[in-house]
């Protein structure tokens, strides 16, 4: 049986740990609560929010990956809102055959079996979420801002009266740009430089979906100036693979994102530095 560990980041804020280096936020206000992304769908995501909360309950994904979003499928019940620009990315990613490949991303020592696997939900069932939604929890409001460049829908979402910003996967201190779902390096940092003017002294903490779920309060701008790196060939280029993808690191990496301890990295392709697809 797969088991999920929880912590409290706030007193409104539960983190919960997947078994793929994932992680969900249950958000709670007065008056209902918020799951933000529901992980691999691997083991009850479900039974564990049950545990946390009886409140009524609304799901965020942060975007359509498949470490993020296929938990879904016990939230049939629930409004789910995933924005609608993902549904290409969220139709491969939900393939019986990648979701099994993906298990091999599991926690050392987690046994995952066919009966851990949650049903992928179809697209369907979710409603859009786009740039400027707000969602009252009562007490804590979610407000939605639009990152495209990790997918085109990626978002990431400010708890307002917490002064907390989850970023997802749009921007962390490996961010993945080089696959086919990802836009371009100069489409990326447009999209960075307005995010970062729009969300400018709203919040004093960061989290992340993995690793220790913390971010430095300085990686917005920390993947901008890799962003101007990589446009100027200033980049030590680590070849890199993962499911099959190639890419390269921008930078050496370290705990924060570069080996010289400046935060922020991007894993890109150099066919994908200019928007209008022309080579480095």
């Amino acid at each position: 049986m797969i088991h999920f560990r929880t912590e409290k980041v706030t007193d409104r804020i539960t983190r919960i740990y997947a078994v793929c280096t994932e992680l969900c936020y249950l958000v709670e206000g007065d008056d209902r609560a918020a799951l933000i992304d529901t992980g691999s769908g691997l083991g009850s995501l479900r039974a564990v929010v049950n545990q946390l909360t009886d409140k009524p309950l609304i799901v965020l994904l942060t975007h359509g990956h498949t470490d993020h979003a296929m938990g879904s499928g016990e939230f049939t019940d629930c409004d789910v809102y995933l924005n609608r620009e993902d549904e290409y990315v969220y139709g491969p990613h939900g393939d019986t055959a990648f979701r099994h490949d993906g298990m091999k991303l599991a926690e050392e020592g987690v046994t995952v079996t066919e009966e851990d696997y949650i049903p992928t939900a179809p697209f369907s069932l979710y409603k859009d979420m786009k740039d400027g939604d707000r969602f009252d929890l009562g007490g804590e409001t979610i407000e939605i801002y639009s990152l495209p460049g990790h997918t085109k829908g990626s978002v990431v979402m400010l708890m307002k009266n917490a002064r907390i910003l989850l970023l997802g996967d749009a921007c962390n201190a490996f961010t993945f740009l080089y696959d086919a779902y990802s836009l371009s390096v100069t489409h990326y940092e447009e999209n960075l430089k307005r995010v970062k003017a729009e969300l400018d002294g709203k919040y004093d903490r960061i989290l992340a979906s993995h690793g220790n779920g913390e971010l430095p309060l300085d990686i917005l701008d920390g993947c901008i100036q890799v962003c101007e790196d990589i446009k100027a060939g200033r980049t030590d280029d680590l070849p890199m693979e993962f499911r099959g993808d190639k890419g390269l690191i921008a930078k050496a990496p370290g705990p924060n994102g570069q080996k010289d301890g400046r935060s922020g990295n991007i894993v890109y392709s150099k066919e994908q530095i200019w928007q209008d697809g022309s080579l480095c």
